[in-house]
């Protein structure tokens, strides 16, 4: 289905959900051109996992792959065949994905991908028919893990310094999630490939 979807801008509300990290709800416009052309326009929004705002499921197979179906599944009632998509090229930084599909609505509902070397993620998604007839998402959540080896000194030393944190906790990885809320989306517009390059040289 978003094979139909030349280029798009949609508003978007995001609210982040990390156990080491305090951040306001924050409100973004993002422009996509296919095959995987992103813009976003926010304020004092930097610290974000790349993967949640720039989310496109053509992303996932714009390199060679090998793909078997594995079982039926239900994602909210709805029923959906689960497909993994495996690369074939030894420079793919992704090592498994998962599809939850709508095979009704030709709709990903939900992606599960191991990558290098961010780990394991998941992607659960809504969607909205526009008033231009294409389905594209309303929510999107993503959820991830952060291994605590990465995190900034900073922020272990603050964990440390807390009298209510036992070794245990200090040597889980943090889990956190992205919870994404679109809306005013406009579809095939025209954005060109000079409208991205300029709003690149911004930033």
């Amino acid at each position: 289905e978003f094979e139909r979807v030349e280029d798009y801008q949609v508003d978007v509300k995001i609210k982040v959900d990390v156990d080491f990290l305090k951040m306001p709800d924050r409100e973004a416009t993002i422009f996509y051109k296919k095959p995987d052309k992103f813009h976003i326009d926010s304020e004092n929004f930097t610290m974000m996992p790349k993967s949640g705002l720039n989310f496109s499921p053509l992303g996932f197979l714009n390199y060679k792959y090998t793909a078997f179906y594995e079982r039926i599944d239900t994602v909210d009632g709805t029923i959906t065949s689960v497909i993994k998509v495996i690369p074939i090229e030894g420079d793919a930084d992704v090592i498994l994905s998962s599809f939850w599909i709508d095979t009704k609505r030709n709709l990903i509902l939900k992606v599960e991908s191991s990558r290098k070397p961010q780990g394991t993620f998941v992607i659960d998604l809504k969607y909205l028919k526009t008033s231009e007839g294409f389905w594209l998402p309303s929510s999107l959540v993503f959820s991830f893990t952060v291994d605590r080896s990465l995190l900034p000194k900073n922020f272990n030393e603050k964990e440390e310094s807390e009298s209510n944190k036992n070794a245990e906790d200090l040597e889980k990885d943090k889990k956190g999630k992205v919870y994404l809320n679109y809306f005013n989306y406009k579809v095939n517009i025209g954005l060109t490939e000079e409208f991205f390059e300029s709003k690149n040289k911004k930033k």
